[in-house]
């Protein structure tokens, strides 16, 4: 295995010889609350890197990826960010469902799925949150039942919240497959599933958000099949299974997502400096404070701290981020474009063929930043069911009394 510096050389090199010609133009685009843009373009560059070796890199040899310790992982996702390389289309599929097929999947569904994660030949979305049953995932009423002449898992019910659906083939989803008994614990009965979403029983609904855009959406299961195959881990297990998946999309996967905080900190202090908002000493204390939080960021995921602590610290650290970007700008944080009036670098869009619609005004990145990020110390476990699992698993407190 290379060291980290030739590994994080060979990146560096490829990506300055492919961020070109074709692929020059999808430099900055996509990102929370700008999933719409170009998404065709950016899965053709996604295919690009898988040809040339360079998705999974994390993943064992074995199943396709380089081995990467998780320093050279560090050193992949910075320069990729560094390269100002678009924004991943394939993360659900690479960063959470491929590690937990690893860790728990038969060798049927590691042969059947991975390689086409890793080809990014197919897109995957996460089918955990309900109406009800957000971050209670104990509380999830989807269900799933076995049909006695194919064998095959039958599924019914509602999830939201769910990212890039409408790009995805398949969907791993939390269902319940067996009633709860009376006196059992609230997750006992659920399994993990891996449902193919181009199917008659389907049906995708968008969520406009406050951005105007829509990566998320509602999945209607209505009589919706999978083969008795595609249950990860045994019937009734699923909750394991789920919480390694969360364990995945908390932890190591965040490094990634952390070096897209520190640009947009670093974009940040440098506006604060042009226009004098730095001056402010209260301002440049909040500033010194991201940046102090974002080392701890860094360490929380090197040293594998708690997921829920590691949720709880980047979802709260970005939301500020986003207020105190409102802060440096001013009265000027107000205002919005009209359509079509943004000039080119000005960080507003108004694309006609994004999933949602931007409407009648278009957001810079700053205004973007903030409204989106309101949503972090909600989606993948909102702050309250953190801070209670902290407490109860690692404090040892009493549990909190539950029906």
């Amino acid at each position: 295995m290379s060291s980290v510096e030739e590994f994080r050389a060979a990146i560096r090199d490829w990506l300055q010889a492919r961020l070109s010609g074709e692929f020059a133009a999808l430099k900055g685009l996509g990102g929370p609350g700008r999933e719409h843009e170009a998404f065709a373009e950016r899965l053709a560059w996604e295919r690009h890197m898988a040809e040339d070796g360079w998705t999974c890199v994390g993943w064992p040899e074995e199943y396709g990826g380089r081995g990467a310790s998780l320093a050279q992982q560090l050193a992949f996702h910075e320069e990729y960010a560094l390269a100002d390389a678009p924004a991943r289309v394939n993360h659900i599929g690479e960063q959470l469902l491929g590690p937990t097929l690893i860790d728990h999947g038969t060798e049927e569904q590691k042969a059947r799925f991975l390689p086409r994660i890793r080809a990014v030949e197919e897109l995957w979305c996460q089918g955990y949150s309900e109406p009800g049953a957000g971050s209670d995932l104990a509380a999830v009423r989807t269900r799933a039942v076995r049909d006695g002449d194919s064998g095959d898992w039958i599924v019914d019910g509602q999830k939201t919240w769910t990212s890039l659906a409408h790009h995805a083939q398949w969907c791993f989803v939390l269902a319940r497959t067996t009633p709860r008994a009376p006196g059992t614990r609230p997750h006992a009965g659920l399994s993990y599933l891996l449902v193919p979403l181009d199917q008659p029983g389907v049906t995708i609904r968008p969520i406009t958000q406050l951005t105007g855009t829509s990566e998320f959406n509602e999945v209607f299961f209505d009589g919706a099949r999978t083969p008795a195959g595609h249950v990860v881990g045994a019937p009734g297990d699923g909750w394991r299974v789920a919480l390694a998946t969360l364990g995945y999309e908390r932890g190591v996967s965040t490094l990634g997502q952390q070096v897209g905080f520190r640009r947009e900190l670093d974009a940040l202090t440098a506006l604060a400096r042009a226009n004098g908002a730095a001056d402010d000493p209260l301002v440049h204390d909040r500033l010194v404070r991201a940046w102090a939080g974002l080392r701890t960021l860094r360490a929380h995921a090197l040293c594998g701290a708690d997921p829920s602590l590691t949720k709880l610290a980047w979802s709260h650290w970005h939301r500020d981020l986003g207020e105190l970007a409102l802060r440096v700008r001013g009265p000027a944080a107000t205002l919005t474009a009209t359509p079509g009036s943004a000039t080119p670098g000005s960080g507003a869009y108004a694309d006609p063929g994004s999933h949602g619609d931007p409407g009648s005004y278009e957001l810079d990145d700053w205004q973007r930043l903030f409204l989106f990020s309101r949503a972090d110390t909600i989606y993948a476990g909102s702050s309250e069911i953190q801070r209670t699992l902290l407490a109860e698993r690692v404090l040892g407190l009493p549990k909190e009394p539950r029906p």
